[in-house]
């Protein structure tokens, strides 16, 4: 049987891994930093008449660049944080904010161009720059998961990226950024500045969005994805939001009909019924701030979250815990930085689980 080393793969991509969160059958699955709560009946039935209406013409190509979707997800975005003024020629879409991410490298990265961010971080954001060729730079946050503007200067400085990513809030450790340091590094940056907003609708009162930062900056890219907030993380819908000289240079990179016609209907369909997909964020971020309080009642190190998650420890064996939580029916996330570890929130019932599991693993003295 031929293995992978029989095959002329690239040599850069020898030895890896291929990426992915461990998928098991827990009754407890608290890792992938999902909403919790599915869509309605209601809901279900309004993106099964969505798929219906377009399914009768799937012998034809989707709409190519999304026209349509596009104005909505501007409509939206809008609404999130008002006086932006986007419209669909200011917004891109594809599959999961992890094309969009591969797709800015394409057009701005490749062969002798470099990326920096800022470690601990999303992990995507190093594997999908040396897949497409660019030389990573890990510019390291602060001891308390920041990053001080002056030190993200001199980084910028000293390698000249070509692509510089911020996360806000930050994935894993729930941190989001001002915007004092955001525009330090735009300020400073001689390339593109993609700013990963992920988990942006979780963010506490009084956060600010990177989107208020679009005018007049058209190396600016904001990202952001309907697989967390919106509960449509089986969707894959991802989008940015740019400068329209943005879109039209990743128009030279994607592929012809990257959304389906499926997908561009089911996304729309939730954006209509944004209110109620969005409608548990709320509880989401009082039962975010329930568990980092518990967390430090109980004597652990956490991580202040914007998103939904909470990144706590410090553990001497971490993966110990791990498998404590995990013959407990719960799985969390053994990621981030050494001797810590991150859950995401889940439903009231779930949250229990997962304290109950935690102090039962600490009485067995891990």
């Amino acid at each position: 049987m031929t293995s992978l080393g029989d095959l002329p793969l690239r040599d850069d991509l020898r030895g890896r891994e291929p990426y992915g969160a461990p998928q098991l059958d827990v009754p407890y699955a608290l890792n992938t930093n999902e909403n919790p709560y599915p869509p309605s009946d209601r809901l279900v039935k309004a993106l099964g008449e969505a798929v219906m209406d377009v399914a009768g013409t799937l012998n034809r190509y989707p709409d190519r660049d999304a026209v349509a979707l596009r104005a909505d997800l501007a409509a939206f975005l809008n609404a999130d944080t008002p006086g932006v003024g986007l419209d669909g020629r200011r917004v891109w879409a594809a599959n999961g904010s992890n094309e969009i991410i591969q797709q800015i490298l394409q057009a701005f990265g490749g062969t002798g161009r470099t990326a920096l961010g800022f470690e601990p971080s999303y992990s995507m954001h190093p594997i999908i720059t040396g897949v497409s060729g660019t030389r990573w730079v890990n510019a390291v946050r602060d001891d308390d998961f920041g990053i001080d503007p002056a030190r993200a200067v001199a980084a910028i400085e000293e390698h000249r990226p070509d692509i510089v990513f911020l996360t806000s809030p930050n994935n894993p450790t729930g941190t989001a950024l001002p915007l004092a340091a955001i525009e330090a590094v735009l300020d400073a940056a001689p390339g593109m500045v993609v700013v990963d907003e992920a988990y942006a609708e979780f963010r506490r009162e009084g956060t600010p969005s990177a989107l208020t930062l679009l005018d007049g900056r058209p190396r600016l890219i904001v990202t952001r994805t309907m697989s967390k907030a919106f509960a449509m993380a089986g969707t894959r819908l991802g989008y940015l939001a740019a400068d329209p000289a943005v879109v039209d240079a990743l128009l030279l990179v994607r592929l012809p009909y990257h959304l389906s016609a499926v997908t561009q209907a089911v996304a729309r369909t939730a954006l209509a019924h944004g209110a109620e997909l969005l409608g548990g964020v709320e509880a989401l971020r009082r039962d975010r701030d329930a568990i980092v309080a518990w967390l430090r009642a109980e004597g652990f190190r956490v991580a202040d979250s914007d998103a939904n998650f909470v990144l706590f420890g410090t553990f001497p064996d971490r993966r110990a815990v791990w498998e404590a939580l995990l013959a407990r029916g719960v799985l969390i996330r053994e990621v981030g930085p050494p001797e810590w570890l991150r859950v995401s929130v889940g439903t009231p019932g779930e949250m229990a689980a997962f304290r109950t599991a935690l102090t039962q693993a600490l009485k067995e003295g891990l």
